[in-house]
């Protein structure tokens, strides 16, 4: 029996429907972009594995740290207890956070960055004495699958049988090209209003959403009316960190700074599980009492794990290297000439590129992530040995830094194909 049919008989997988599901691919190993398959066929990772993978796969460095963590420190409990690399990994994102960050709170992964943020502003309110609840956030957003992050995320079918446990959230508009003028009116008009805790958001790029961009300019200017109305900000950095829009933080491309930031995927390269959420001296202060019910009540077993953080330390002493972000520019430049290219082809509705990020936005009546165009392309991309998992009839393209200018023509081919496919049918 096959890795592939073992799996298929015991395990359940994430975001599948199990029912009609093809058998997964099985993949026996990873090096650099690549990933090969059981049966031996070899896929470039186009999508860093979610997102995640910065650096390539099995990449010897950071595999050097971790197992010489693992030979002196595996775990630790973090209530009362500190350890060096979680110190150390710390002290390495606040020098690259954007201005004004000043703590750093461990969890396991985006979804908890962004509850402990949630949690983080809430109860500030609460301990400074005026409480707030409102949460404004963007309509199409997404920050991750447990509740409070499902709550500030878009109400569509991946929520629907929870809508009615999830709090009440305001949304506003994305404001992208054209559509800034009503974000605004609408960001200011609950502003005016009143009982407003924070505004969270994903900086310049909704990743779920379909890879939908706007500018930099609109986004200083939502935060500018919310440090007029004393709005606390939420930078949902955890798809967009380490270099993926070009800069190491899609913040530092703005005037005004956010009061928290979350991290994960690309935090550890891709190599475990972490989770990061940062504060200003604002936010952290509001704890700090005799009265020791304004503690944040809050953690994992897994906290600040020794290992994960020095995967997170290797990681980002390669981000900030020279060579990656040579890489970073190699790629956000092709990728803008790719795009130059073929928004002018038939059945190409829309481009976007920021940064290391690409999307392509096929002509179809469906944009749902449940359009039957999703399946044929993805099904198309792994016949030619490219892995791209279409977001409906969105393809985009996230690939490790060290992908080589060869595979990232392989895979500019296999969109070159998508787009004759839908031509031709």
């Amino acid at each position: 029996m096959s890795l592939a049919q073992r799996d298929q008989s015991i395990i359940w997988h994430p975001y599948t429907q199990m029912k009609t599901a093809e058998l997964p691919v099985a993949i026996v190993r990873g090096e650099s972009a690549l990933l090969y398959a059981e049966d031996g066929k070899e896929y470039i990772d186009a999508v860093a594995s979610w997102w995640v993978n910065l650096h390539g796969h099995a990449h010897p460095y950071i595999a050097e740290k971790v197992a010489k963590q693992l030979q002196t420190l595996e775990h630790v409990i973090f209530a009362g207890f500190t350890h060096q690399p979680a110190v150390e990994l710390a002290e390495g994102l606040l020098k690259i956070l954007p201005e004004g960050q000043s703590k750093v709170f461990y969890s396991d992964n985006g979804s908890t960055a962004v509850e402990v943020a949630l949690k983080m502003a809430i109860q500030y309110w609460a301990n400074i004495g005026t409480p707030k609840k409102k949460i404004i956030a963007f309509r199409d957003s997404y920050h991750g699958d447990t509740f409070g992050a499902m709550a500030v995320s878009s109400r569509s079918a991946f929520t629907a049988p929870f809508w009615s446990y999830l709090f009440d959230v305001s949304f506003i508009d994305v404001p992208t090209p054209g559509n800034e003028a009503e974000t605004i009116n609408q960001l200011e008009a609950f502003a005016i209003a009143g009982d407003v805790a924070a505004f969270i958001y994903e900086p310049l790029v909704l990743g779920t959403a379909g890879m939908v961009m706007y500018t930099p300019e609109v986004l200083d200017r939502l935060m500018q009316i919310c440090q007029q109305h004393n709005i606390l900000t939420i930078a949902d950095e955890v798809m967009t960190g380490f270099g993926r829009t070009g800069k190491l933080f899609a913040s530092h491309y703005l005037q005004h700074k956010p009061d928290m930031v979350c991290l994960s995927k690309g935090l550890t390269g891709g190599t475990m599980a972490l989770g990061v959420t940062t504060c200003n001296d604002k936010i952290y202060d509001a704890f700090l009492a005799d009265d020791k019910s304004k503690t944040l009540f809050h953690g994992h077993s897994y906290t600040a794990n020794p290992v994960a953080c020095a995967a997170g330390i290797a990681s980002l002493e390669l981000t900030i290297s020279q060579e990656t972000q040579q890489n970073l520019e190699r790629i956000a430049t092709r990728h803008q000439t790719f795009a130059e290219e073929i928004k002018q082809l038939p059945g190409i509705r829309e481009v976007r590129q920021q940064g290391t990020i690409l999307a392509i936005e096929f002509a179809d009546e469906s944009t749902s992530y449940f359009s039957n165009l999703r399946d044929t392309l993805y099904n198309y991309a792994m016949e030619q040995g490219v892995i791209l998992r279409p977001l409906g009839n969105i393809i985009y393209v996230i690939p490790p830094y060290c992908i080589t200018n060869e595979q990232l023509d392989k895979v500019y081919k296999t969109i070159r194909g998508m787009q004759q496919l839908i031509v031709n049918c």
